[in-house]
């Protein structure tokens, strides 16, 4: 699914890098949240 500028993200749960769940909805709770996508080094961006 494809978001435009300024389009709310839906919520969304992940594993951290320390194997816990993270979901977007409690960290929004805390305060604004900047989500971040790094491809892997093998992948062609």
């Amino acid at each position: 699914m494809k978001l435009k500028v300024g389009q709310k993200a839906p919520n969304f749960t992940l594993p951290s890098h320390l194997d816990r769940k993270v979901t977007l909805s409690k960290c929004l709770g805390k305060g604004p949240v900047v989500i971040a996508f790094f491809p892997l080094a093998w992948t062609p961006v």
